[in-house]
């Protein structure tokens, strides 16, 4: 009876206290006061703050998941709903176990965060982090008029805020990567596009299937969808389809990078080639490359970068470049163009970087790709972009191509030849190389290149690295602007010897053409980098044929038919043509002949040559300079000492073979009888065969030469006669004087041919001696005769003048004797005078006999070969 009792007091005490909770609740009700306002930033406009607290409420939808999940955070300016974003963020990456946040909450949350979006004052931490931001840099700016505009403004603005204000517009960006519909003007341009073409996409990823669908999209959103990549793309958090696709490899590869100002973009660009790298992670991030590349505007890193120097440089501005096409194009050239000269190092890194970028894939060079559409569609449609295959694939087909795309590709290599880093083919295939061979130099003006080049022929070097150099080295030969260490270094001589030799038409190469007239007149070239860099193309050609573009085309008929196969490198097709050299074309000939003639001009370019007579070189010209023929000349005038080497001397003889068998070879002559040769022996320079034509025409029109020339032609027969061989073209006048005059004796020995001098001091004392020499081979040695002593031969009248003197003196002193007849150029003596005559007579006959025997034939040193200045 007592329970029953005590059960009905409580029960009539929980009405109690139920009714009054009621009545206190109806009370609050009526009490609430108005929805609260927020004035943080005067400037952006008054806002009335979501739920008079500017935060979901506790007690709504959210209310279970409060309790549960937030239970120690109160609600207000944002709070909870910082709480339950991270909350649901979690769920969504499958962090939580237990309860979830309820779909009913997660609706609540995006209405709340839909509503703040539209004025910053809505948005409490965010309006007070950047309260002293918005004064300095969106002052003008209010959200009454223009909902979301603040927010907008500080996004632009973003390098200039304080950490604080850049912290809390990361975090309303984060949640517009998550969900477009927090972005008030993207939402409100969207939404219809959104319903119309992708209803069916998940959530958090309608824009990009906009993206997808771009051409469909209506012009209003594509501009908001523009301006929101603007503003994201520096932080790869922000992109979420590419943050969740390279998420594995940037914690592999760039995992001590901080996010932000593209650092962890860039990073994954560094390593996009490195083995274990995902291609899920390398396919996204190209597409987002691309389209940057495509969009100067959404190149947030070089924006921010060189935006001084494009002022400073350039002359222009960023905003300029947004609003004219042709503007962004003139600057992007220009900061290319003059990046060394760029005051930022980050604008220089990252102008390298774009290069980089074009040179690894044609949607990179946005130029290139435009220019070349059709042609990439007709020969290369099956070829992936990326790793430069595209591009390869355009350069194989170089001849086909239309005029535009070869001129873009021609521009595209020009601007890929300073750096290794923009060869990427070659840097791939020769990685290893590069960093056993050339891991102390630089990058940067071709020097890794040039290395390469110098380590060809090294055994360690692999053939997929040595075939990518020697590709490499045949393009530079087919316009010198693809070799950069040569058209910079020859940019002022180039515009002095040889102007206008190429066509100013855009993509034309000039072939050959400055390449050669360089080698032509090297010895007006100023510059010793040049004149080294020249030196070393030479050296391309001697190694390879290809090399050297305009004997390659020449001889392109006969290398198919004499050397096909023989493997070009290392001079074996150049060998092949002169030991064919009779049956080659006329063309090819003279091409060969004429980089053969060049050689003779440097040791360095006669391999064989240089490593026979390096010993020779060491001790007899040690100290004489390479270049027009000094060594060879040196080694010459030391070839007939006694420790001489048997080969280097045997090689050496080869070359003055080819030196008297055509003048071309002989630089003294080349160079000093060019005028003679054109104005005496035009017809015989058209039948140049290697039988000294012009030299034999020279001697035959020798008093009329010039004076250069004279010297030149007489030191060049001397040495012919000097190092007689029977049969020889240009001494063949001789042989039958030598075979009658000549003594067996003066052979080295039976049947061998003649020692160094032997046949030169034979002739010479059969001319002085007055023996009969045939017509030529006497205009031979008067040739070969020093100036001086060429005189006595040259001009008989001499004599007569003489007589005249005498006579002349004799009638002044009023002599009746007659001593001389001027009639009859006699001299009459007589008595003790005519006796005092003929001794004097007989001693000034027989010294200047003995005299002239020995200016003739050198006999004061019978065993060294003496040369004037300009030998070969």
């Amino acid at each position: 009876m007592r329970a029953t009792i005590l059960a009905l007091v409580l029960g009539a005490h929980l009405v109690l206290i139920a009714n009054a909770a009621s009545d206190a609740a109806a009370a609050d009700t009526k009490a609430a006061p108005a929805p609260k306002s927020s004035n943080i930033i005067p400037s952006a406009g008054q806002a009335d703050l979501y739920g008079g607290i500017g935060d979901v409420s506790a007690t709504g939808d959210c209310a279970g998941d409060a309790k549960a999940l937030c239970k120690d955070v109160s609600s207000g300016d944002g709070r909870l709903a910082a709480c339950l974003t991270k909350k649901v963020r979690a769920q969504r990456q499958g962090n939580t176990v237990g309860r979830k946040v309820s779909a009913k909450c997660v609706k609540a949350l995006t209405a709340f965060k839909m509503d703040r979006s539209k004025m910053i004052n809505k948005d409490v931490p965010l309006a007070k982090a950047c309260k002293d931001d918005v004064a300095k840099v969106c002052k003008s700016v209010s959200d009454t008029s223009s909902p979301g505009a603040v927010l907008g403004c500080l996004k632009d603005n973003k390098p200039k805020l304080s950490a604080q204000c850049s912290a809390e517009v990361f975090r309303c960006q984060q949640e517009v990567a998550e969900d477009y519909r927090l972005d008030y003007k993207l939402y409100t341009a969207c939404k219809d596009d959104v319903s119309n073409l992708c209803d069916d996409a998940d959530s958090g990823e309608e824009i990009d299937c906009l993206s997808q669908k771009r051409l469909q999209v209506s012009w209003e959103c594509q501009n908001q969808m523009f301006r929101n990549e603007k503003e994201t793309g520096d932080d790869i958090r922000l992109s979420t389809r590419l943050f969740n696709k390279c998420l594995v490899d940037q914690q592999k590869f760039c995992p001590d990078v901080e996010p932000g100002h593209m650092r962890v973009q860039e990073c994954l660009e560094d390593n996009i080639d490195e083995s274990g790298f995902s291609a899920e992670c390398k396919t996204e991030l190209e597409n987002v490359i691309a389209k940057r590349v495509s969009d100067f505007r959404l190149d947030t890193a070089l924006r921010e970068a060189c935006e001084d120097d494009l002022k400073d440089t350039c002359g222009t501005s960023l905003k300029d470049m947004d609003e004219d096409d042709k503007v962004k194009k003139t600057a992007l050239n220009c900061l290319q163009q003059y990046r060394e000269e760029l005051k930022s190092d980050k604008c220089k890194a990252e102008i390298h970087r774009r290069l980089t970028r074009a040179a690894r894939d044609i949607r990179f060079d946005e130029v290139l790709a435009s220019s070349c559409m059709e042609d990439r569609n007709r020969f290369c449609s099956d070829v992936q972009p990326g790793s430069a295959r595209v591009i390869r694939c355009l350069q194989d087909n170089r001849n086909n191509l239309d005029q535009k795309c070869a001129a873009a590709l021609f521009d595209h290599e020009v601007k890929m030849a300073e750096d290794i880093d923009f060869k990427f083919p070659m840097k791939r295939a020769c990685a290893w190389e590069i960093s056993s061979f050339c891991k102390e130099i630089p990058h940067g003006h071709a020097r890794i290149v040039r290395c390469l080049e110098d380590h060809i022929d090294n055994t360690d070097m692999s053939k997929e690295c040595k075939d990518e150099v020697m590709k490499d080295m045949n393009r530079m030969a087919q316009d010198y602007r693809l070799n950069w260490r040569l058209n910079h270094a020859c940019e002022a001589d180039i515009s002095k010897l040889c102007p206008n030799m190429c066509s100013s038409q855009s993509g034309i190469t000039c072939g050959g053409l400055v390449l050669q007239c360089l080698q032509d007149k090297q010895d007006n070239i100023t510059s010793q980098a040049c004149q080294d860099e020249v030196f070393y193309y030479e050296l391309m050609e001697v190694t390879d044929f290809r090399n050297d573009v305009i004997l390659a085309e020449a001889c392109r008929g006969d290398v198919e038919m004499y050397c096909k196969d023989v493997e070009p490198g290392e001079g074996r097709v150049h060998q092949c043509l002169r030991y064919n050299r009779d049956k080659l074309t006329e063309q090819c000939r003279n091409e060969e002949m004429k980089l053969a003639a060049l050689e003779y001009r440097d040791i360095r370019l006669r391999p064989k040559l240089n490593k026979l007579c390096s010993e020779e070189k060491a001790v007899y010209c040690k100290d004489t300079k390479p270049g027009k023929a000094r060594v060879i000349k040196c080694l010459m005038e030391n070839m007939a000492q006694p420790n001489f080497g048997e080969e280097c001397k045997e090689e050496l003889q080869k070359r003055e073979d080819m030196m008297k068998s055509d003048y071309r070879y002989d630089i003294g002559v080349f160079s000093n009888c060019e005028g003679d040769v054109d104005m005496y022996c035009k017809e015989a320079k058209s039948k140049l065969r290697g039988n000294a034509t012009v030299l034999k025409c020279l001697v035959d029109n020798f008093k009329s030469l010039a004076e250069q020339c004279q010297s030149e032609m007489s030191r060049a027969v001397r040495l012919a006669l000097w190092d007689y061989k029977p049969g020889a073209a240009l001494t063949t006048a001789c042989d039958a004087d030598v075979e009658e005059q000549c003594p067996r004796g003066v052979r080295s020995r039976a049947g061998a041919i003649f020692t160094i001098g032997a046949v030169g001091r034979c002739l010479s004392k059969s001319l002085v001696e007055g023996k009969r020499l045939a017509s030529k081979c006497r205009a031979l040695v008067l040739a070969a005769a020093p100036k001086d002593a060429r005189v006595y031969f040259d001009h008989p009248e001499s004599t007569s003048a003489l007589i005249q003197k005498i006579a002349q003196v004799q009638q002044a002193a009023g002599l009746e004797s007659v001593l001389v007849d001027a009639d009859s150029s006699t001299v009459t003596v007589t008595g003790w005078v005519a006796l005092a005559c003929i001794i004097s007579l007989i001693v000034v006959f027989v010294g200047g006999a003995v005299m002239l025997y020995k200016r003739l034939v050198g006999a004061e040193k019978p065993h060294t070969l003496h040369i004037k200045s300009g030998d070969a």
